[in-house]
């Protein structure tokens, strides 16, 4: 039961974040942003897996990263498309190639 609600919760968060657009005109903070819509899954800023895999150090080339952000993976991850635009998404595609284990 328990997983049950888990998955149904996670189900309703993915579907409020997709339907939730940043403004073009708002300052976009991308690892605000990252640690706000992502962060549920992708733990300590994609620097170690979660629910969702560590995206520190992918082995996915851009065009990948920026196609799953955009169109999610079905039962696994939502599609942002229509939430960020793709000058937004290509800034996430930098921040997710520029994590480095924290110090400390």
């Amino acid at each position: 039961m328990a997983g049950l609600s888990a998955s149904l919760l996670w189900a309703a968060m993915a579907q409020a974040q997709s339907a939730t657009p940043v403004p073009e005109n708002a300052a976009f903070e991308v690892e605000q942003v990252f640690a706000g819509t992502c962060g549920f899954c992708h733990s300590d800023g994609g620097r170690a897996a979660g629910k969702g895999p560590q995206l520190m150090n992918s082995p996915r080339d851009d065009d990948y990263i920026r196609s799953r952000i955009k169109n999610g993976k079905q039962g696994a991850m939502p599609a942002f498309d229509g939430a960020f635009t793709d000058a937004q998404i290509d800034q996430m595609v930098k921040y997710i190639r520029a994590l480095k284990p924290r110090d400390g």
